[in-house]
């Protein structure tokens, strides 16, 4: 079903130019982009500013997918950008490039007429990124005759606040209240995701109209030249991959590690993820570089796959997510995957992975022995595909979306 024209909200996408590695968020905004550019429907889209919002025709559109997927360079910096000095110098050569693209601009209260001015009436606002979600920009959607249909990821800030940023929580917070209580459709990455949210939303007043369409998997083609040299991949080893942050659980693998490095020969672990945040003790134990374990960051996609090509599994003990990309790439790769035995894991994945509790020390070291151990632990890509559902696609997720969006 057709709409009158679709604003995809890329406010995320561009508050991480110039950030290092995309995250999963990142990846959905990004695939939505790639996704609704081919699409025949007039296509606009908003991003929010440090010195207000920016609305693209299609051909801006067009010019910032360029950019931001890097067949495009960024053009210079322009003089309102010396108005946001504390920007990093690719982002404000990325805001002047919005700028000298833009459609039309406007403040926040000025939000709604410069929407009504450009946009068809039943317009949808198509917001993946978890940003702008406030009373004021769903008012203004609304004013403007369009509709609001909003990705919500997961409720993990509120269902484990104490793994979260000082003060992100009562944020994110007014952020569902807010979509609680205007959006017109709410699109969930799991069933999982959809009980926590609707959870909190009936506790809330309202629970908005929901559709769950899983996230796409798409595996990056492996790039060995890319990984840093020196690395040992003859030694067996296994791969963790995720932001270094309480929520991933990196501390059991660490404990787990400094076990098996005690009691002689032991396989290397590769921890591929940035540092995030109140993780203090596991920054300090990797800082003090533990016997077999190995912290890598900025690694290219590619770079990333050959690693994981190479691995006797992905490890991912992780305490909550709202879908976990990780596993199901590794997966794709032909790569086994030791995985924690979350509701949202099991939907995906069924029995692909091996579970275990995230506090059980016993069964993960028990599990990585024997996967150190195995003569031909490594699989070929579709090797697994019988054991398991099929992984999800794009093309199957926007088959459900853009009926209704």
């Amino acid at each position: 079903m057709g709409v009158p024209a679709r604003l995809l909200d890329l406010t995320r996408l561009m508050s991480r130019v110039g950030g290092g590695a995309m995250t999963g968020i990142d990846r959905v905004e990004a695939a939505y982009l790639s996704h609704l550019s081919a699409e025949p429907e007039p296509l606009f889209a908003l991003v929010r500013t440090a010195l207000g919002f920016v609305l693209l025709d299609r051909e801006g559109v067009e010019a910032l997918h360029s950019c931001l997927s890097g067949r495009a360079a960024w053009g210079s910096a322009d003089l309102l950008s010396r108005l946001t000095h504390r920007r990093a110098p690719m982002r404000r050569r990325a805001e002047s490039d919005l700028r000298r693209l833009a459609l039309a601009r406007s403040g926040r209260k000025g939000l709604a007429r410069m929407l009504a001015r450009h946009l068809p009436a039943g317009a949808v606002w198509l917001n993946v990124g978890h940003a702008n979600l406030s009373d004021d920009v769903f008012a203004a959607i609304h004013a403007a005759g369009g509709r609001a249909h909003v990705l919500v990821h997961d409720m993990i800030p509120l269902e484990y606040p104490e793994y979260q940023r000082p003060g992100t929580v009562p944020l994110f917070e007014r952020r569902m209240r807010a979509v609680a209580r205007a959006a017109d459709l709410v699109i969930y990455n799991s069933a999982a995701s959809r009980r926590d949210a609707e959870r909190y939303f009936s506790g809330w007043g309202r629970v908005p109209p929901g559709l769950v369409a899983h996230l796409g998997i798409e595996v990056p083609e492996p790039a060995p030249e890319a990984l840093p040299a020196g690395l040992d991949l003859a030694t067996p080893y296994f791969v963790a991959l995720g932001t270094i942050e309480p929520r991933k659980n990196h501390a059991l693998l660490l404990d787990i590690w400094e076990d098996l490095t005690a009691h002689g020969p032991a396989p290397n672990l590769y921890i591929v993820g940035n540092r995030g945040w109140n993780n203090q003790a596991v920054f300090a134990r990797l800082d003090a570089r533990p016997r077999g374990v190995i912290e890598l960051d900025r690694l290219s996609d590619g770079a990333v796959a050959a690693l994981l090509q190479g691995a006797r599994a992905l490890l991912f003990p992780s305490h909550a997510e709202g879908f976990g990309l990780p596993p199901c790439e590794a997966h794709a790769l032909g790569v086994p995957v030791v995985a924690s035995d979350l509701p949202v894991l099991c939907e995906i994945l069924g029995n692909i992975p091996i579970y275990a509790s995230p506090a059980d020390m016993y069964s993960w070291r028990k599990t990585i022995q024997a996967l150190a151990e195995e003569t031909d632990a490594r699989r070929s890509p579709g090797a697994m595909q019988d054991t398991g559902p099929a992984l999800p696609t794009w093309e199957d997720h926007f088959n459900l979306v853009l009926r209704v969006s």
